[in-house]
C-alpha cells in the first residue's frame, strides 16, 4: 500500500456535515467524473468508492451504480455511475451553472468558510493527489488537473495557505506541486489526515537529524585535515631550518615553539598553545603562536629563495 493510498484511507473515515460533504464532492466529481448523459466517476480505492456512494446517497439519496473497472497499470478501480438528478448535483457541486454551462472553476460557496476549504482540499487529493513516502531521497505532493485556469485556481488557493506550491505544465495536463516538507505536512494537517501528520513528521525529524549528524561529520572532518595540513607545512619549514643547522641562531621564542611542535605534531595551534602555556607557565595565545610560526616560514622561505 503506497502512502498515498493510506493517506486516502484515513480520511474516509472522518465525519463532516452536509455542506463539507458538498464541498468534497466537488472536488472529486471535478477531478475523477467523465460527463455525459450519466455522471461516472473513476476511482482506484475501495474506502473511497464507499465514502463517495454514501455521501451521494446521504445529500441527493441517490444511490450510484458501482461496476468494477478492469485492471490498468495493476490497478483494478471501480466505477460509480449517477444516472438520477444528475444537473440537479451537477449545479449543486458547481460544476455547471444554472444554463448547465460547464464552470471553470467552482463558486466562491463551495469554499466559504475553512471547514468547507478543508473538505474541498481533501477532495483534491482523494480524486487527483499524490504524495511520496517520506522514506524516499525527496518530498513531493503533486495534483494532477485537467485545465490551466483550474490549475491556477488550485494553486492560489493553496498558497493563500502559505503553502507555496507551483505550477507546471505536463503533457496535455497542468501540475500544482508543493516540495517543501514542512509545507506538505502543513497540508496534511489541513484535510485532517492527523495520522499521515504524525508518520510524515517522525520520518522528516529522523532524516533531520541524520543531516546534521552528517554535516557535522563532515565539518569535524574538514577541521582534522585543515590541522594536518596546517601542521605538515610548519613541520616542513622546521625541516628546512634543521638541514641548515639553523635552529640554535634563532632566538629562544622561536625554538620554543620549534620544540613542541616537533613533540606534538598532530597538536592544532590552539591545543599547542595550551600545551605550551601550561608546561612553560608563560602564557602564549594561539594569535601570538601563529605568528611565530610565520616568523619561522619567512626564514625558511628565504633560505629556498636563495
Amino acid at each position: 500500500m503506497t502512502f498515498s493510498t493510506t493517506i486516502k484511507n484515513e480520511v474516509s473515515k472522518l465525519d463532516s456535515n452536509k455542506l463539507e460533504k458538498i464541498s468534497e464532492l466537488s472536488a472529486i466529481v471535478r477531478n475523477s467524473a467523465t460527463i455525459n448523459k450519466d455522471i461516472k466517476i473513476s476511482i482506484e480505492n475501495n474506502a473511497i468508492a464507499r465514502r463517495i456512494y454514501s455521501i451521494f446517497k446521504d445529500i441527493y439519496e441517490v444511490s450510484p451504480v458501482i461496476t468494477i473497472r478492469e485492471k490498468i497499470h495493476f490497478f483494478r478501480g471501480f466505477i460509480l455511475i449517477i444516472n438520477k438528478k444528475q444537473t440537479e448535483i451537477l449545479r449543486d457541486l458547481s460544476i455547471i451553472n444554472k444554463d448547465n454551462e460547464y464552470l471553470d472553476i467552482p463558486k466562491d460557496y463551495i469554499i466559504s468558510d475553512e471547514e468547507q476549504l478543508r473538505a474541498y482540499l481533501r477532495g483534491l487529493f482523494i480524486s487527483s493527489g499524490s504524495i511520496n513516502d517520506p522514506k524516499t531521497s525527496r518530498y513531493h505532493l503533486e495534483f494532477i488537473v485537467n485545465s490551466k485556469d483550474y490549475a491556477n485556481f488550485i494553486n492560489d488557493l493553496l498558497n493563500s495557505l502559505n503553502l507555496n506550491s507551483k505550477v507546471i505544465k505536463r503533457e496535455k495536463n497542468y501540475m500544482v506541486y508543493i516540495k517543501e516538507a514542512e509545507k506538505i505536512s502543513d497540508y496534511l494537517r489541513l484535510i485532517k489526515a492527523y495520522n499521515a501528520v504524525m508518520y510524515y513528521e517522525d520520518i522528516r525529524i529522523y532524516r533531520d537529524h541524520k543531516n546534521m549528524t552528517n554535516r557535522l561529520n563532515n565539518c569535524e572532518q574538514a577541521n582534522i585535515d585543515k590541522i594536518f595540513l596546517t601542521s605538515s607545512k610548519q613541520l616542513k619549514d622546521i625541516e628546512i631550518l634543521q638541514k641548515h643547522d639553523l635552529i640554535d641562531t634563532l632566538d629562544e621564542k622561536l625554538q620554543e615553539v620549534i620544540k613542541y611542535r616537533l613533540k606534538y605534531k598532530e597538536a592544532s595551534l590552539q591545543e599547542l598553545s595550551d600545551i605550551i602555556s601550561n608546561q612553560t607557565k608563560n602564557k602564549i595565545t594561539k594569535s601570538g603562536l601563529n605568528h611565530r610560526f610565520r616568523k619561522i616560514k619567512e626564514i625558511a622561505n628565504n633560505i629556498k629563495d636563495k
